[in-house]
């Protein structure tokens, strides 16, 4: 075996893989939560500001899932079929088609919304302001759509690292600059304040391209060895034929990616418009009524920026499985499949149903400790944290479909859920009584819909055979019992102590009972606790202590 650091980095393990980027995700989503409250709490900024950094920042995620979103999936998985037969002059042929292709398109979409920003704000979104935020936001669908290639590329070679590492320094940057820009602008207009938190993105972005293109660098020469080495005879295709090849996977991937960024954007199109007629009867200004409607939505992104920190879990598995199911598949290991899918579903609740429980029950010292000049939306984040286990499952489902070829799947029940939502929107919407509670009525249905149409295709094209006490009964009462613990801690602590001490031991001394449930009710096996850093040496404890279920 190539002693070679890329070869080190193919033979990492699965599970490793999953801890590489789990951690990477987490750590990610910490530094989007740090500036975003940092940005809400400056003065002049508020839930409005953040209705309107959300609204420009939600066009731009629309043309950032057609240069880039799901196409890390789409080249990990061409990649790692090629190498899974040895042909890594194929795989290699395949990422630099697709650099041109994607990084090509990427260029395009950043000269469209530089151009059309005062268009897409002034006529779409009737909110002039918003061109600014979508001018500065523009670069970054180059350097986005560029970065997603490299990514894929080197998570079908079997590395993570590429990735994980070069994520962490983007939300680094641009955490530090978002809160830097934003506060460099107190006083300024609150449009101007909402594009200098989204110029940092931009600029974020331009580094972690560089990060990438220096990881390629320095590897070219072993990945230029493992092709002069290769033994099996290279797949020959010509230029029209890989980009069919990538073209024929990419699409439904990413109209899937466009329909469930779409989703946030219905938001967008539909709250502003159904809260003005909601309200119309007791607020007569045109301005206050727009002013109420963008208050309202930057209540409600608050409560979703809590809420997908801990699918980054999710987002995570679905990134690991798709090129190791590939993989599986090309080698015919249909045990390999099923003890993948099993893990990856049982990673994924037995990390959010507890995530869930607290939540819930901390919702309102939640949003007070994290911001503290505007805590408003703790029934808005409780019902969101209903559609958890339905969102979080359907990224490893969609990894699964990914895996198998069925890409065509997630966006059929992407589209059609969407259309669901935008029919529930409008028509609940405008009810007074709801008014933008509606909006969050809909998200769940739609996240319903999408995780049962994928759950029954998933059944029947894989196998799967599920532990379900081990995957959701002992989670499910685990995260109950820690529920209460956190419920009792908190109203105990908060009789003397303040809201920031409260919550933040409520939240220790959850973490503590829930791993205990865990352990007591014997949930993990072995097996599952090896991919962890000590994973050995902690296995050894716990079997000591009887505390480790027998495989």
């Amino acid at each position: 075996m190539s002693s070679s650091k890329l070869k080190k980095e193919n033979t990492a393990s699965f599970l490793k893989n999953i801890m590489m980027l789990m951690f990477s995700q987490v750590v990610v989503k910490l530094l989007g939560l740090v500036y975003r409250v940092a940005i809400v709490d400056a003065e002049g900024f508020g839930n409005t500001g953040n209705g309107y950094y959300a609204t420009g920042y939600q066009i731009y995620m629309i043309l950032l899932a057609i240069s880039s979103i799901g196409i890390p999936n789409v080249i990990s998985k061409l990649v790692s079929e090629r190498t899974a037969s040895g042909d890594y002059i194929g795989a290699h042929r395949l990422f630099k088609m697709a650099l041109a292709l994607f990084g090509s398109v990427g260029f395009v979409l950043s000269l469209a919304l530089f151009f059309g920003a005062d268009f897409i704000a002034s006529v779409l979104l009737k909110a002039a302001g918003v061109k600014y935020t979508l001018m500065v936001l523009s670069p970054a669908l180059t350097f986005v759509s560029i970065s997603a290639v490299l990514r894929g590329y080197f998570a079908g070679l079997g590395s993570m690292k590429a990735s994980s590492s070069s994520q962490v320094i983007e939300q680094f940057f641009n955490c530090v600059l978002s809160i830097g820009f934003v506060y460099a602008c107190v006083g300024k207009d609150t449009a101007i304040m909402a594009a200098a938190g989204n110029l940092s993105t931009t600029c974020a972005c331009a580094v972690a391209f560089s990060y990438l293109a220096v990881f390629y660098r320095r590897r070219r020469a072993e990945i230029k060895q493992e092709c002069k080495v290769q033994t099996v005879l290279s797949e020959q295709k010509s230029r029209k034929q890989l980009i069919k090849t990538i073209l024929t996977m990419s699409v439904p991937i990413t109209i899937s990616s466009l329909i469930t960024t779409a989703n946030s954007a219905i938001d967008i199109f539909t709250v502003s418009d159904g809260i003005q007629r909601a309200f119309s009867s007791v607020i007569s200004s045109a301005a206050e009524l727009e002013e109420r409607a963008m208050e309202l939505y930057g209540i409600l992104q608050k409560a979703e920026v809590i809420t997908h920190l801990p699918l980054a879990i999710s987002g995570t598995l679905c990134a690991a499985i798709v090129p190791v199911i590939s993989s599986l598949i090309a080698k015919k290991d249909t045990a390999g499949v099923q003890s993948k899918i099993s893990f990856a579903v049982f990673v994924s609740t037995v990390l959010m149903f507890p995530c869930m429980s607290g939540l819930m029950v901390l919702s309102q010292p939640v949003l007070k400790l994290l911001y503290p000049s505007v805590p408003e939306g703790s029934l808005m984040l409780v019902l969101l944290l209903t559609t958890l286990p339905f969102s979080s499952l359907t990224y490893v489902l969609n990894g699964i479909l990914y895996g198998i070829s069925k890409q065509h799947i997630p966006a059929i029940a992407l589209g059609v859920g969407s259309v669901i939502k935008l029919v529930l929107n409008i028509v609940l919407i405008n009810i007074p009584s709801l008014n933008i509670y509606g909006a969050i009525i809909g998200t769940l249905v739609y996240q319903i819909f999408v995780f049962t149409v994928e759950t029954v295709v998933v059944f029947r094209y894989v196998d799967i055979k599920l532990d379900y006490m081990k995957c959701f009964i002992k989670p499910l009462l685990s995260s109950a019992v820690m529920g209460g613990a956190v419920y009792l801690c908190y109203r105990f602590l908060s009789g003397f102590a303040g809201n920031t001490v409260s919550t933040l031991v409520s939240i220790a001394i959850g973490v503590l009972v829930y791993a205990i449930t865990i352990l007591l009710f014997k949930t993990a096996t072995a097996s599952d606790i090896m991919g962890m850093p000590k994973g050995e040496k902690i296995v050894s404890l716990l079997k000591r202590l009887h505390l480790l279920k027998e495989e």
